[in-house]
């Protein structure tokens, strides 16, 4: 299912996606990549999440699938399809964060996607809420979306008491 998702994100980037002017959105791309490798690395012992593989070898493979291919086509497709009125803006957000739980909430109820450490499908909600609009924000004001990143990575990761003394230790720092 992750990888499958992964080719339909990018066959709708494909069709959808402004491919022509790629290098406007493609550091808006990269911050999304470098959210979830800053997870991945964070967490690394404590995942509040985690993808159980479909025919790829781990989590791990699994998730580079996300990093490389269906978070930087998201990007792409939801910045190259902002609309420019307000009510259009709102209905962008709202489906955007729509299709991300939708498809989290079927995952999670095939076991593809398992909560750990208190998280759960409403988190990943309130987290959707702030996903969109921050890469919006960070195609605008780089950064700026930069600094509140920083804030709210340390709001999560005290919130859901991410051990990150551990993750770092373990990699030799």
């Amino acid at each position: 299912m992750h990888f499958a998702l992964g080719i339909l994100t990018l066959i709708c980037a494909w069709r959808w996606g402004d491919w022509r002017n790629w290098k406007q959105y493609h550091s808006t791309m990269m911050y999304f990549a470098l959210g979830n490798l800053l997870y991945n690395f964070l967490t690394a012992n404590h995942f509040l999440w985690k993808l159980n593989p479909d025919f790829m070898q781990d989590h791990s493979m699994t998730e580079m699938v996300y990093t490389f291919i269906t978070f930087p086509a998201t990007a792409l497709l939801f910045l190259s399809n902002y609309p420019e009125q307000m009510n259009k803006k709102i209905f962008h957000y709202l489906q955007w964060i729509a299709v991300y739980v939708v498809i989290e909430w079927f995952f999670s109820t095939n076991g593809r996607i398992v909560y750990q450490h208190g998280w759960g499908l409403l988190w990943s909600v309130i987290f959707d809420f702030t996903m969109f609009p921050m890469l919006r924000l960070h195609y605008r004001r780089p950064l700026l979306a930069y600094g509140i990143s920083v804030i709210l990575c340390v709001f999560w990761v005290w919130l859901f008491k991410v051990p990150v003394d551990v993750a770092i230790e373990n990699r030799g720092g």
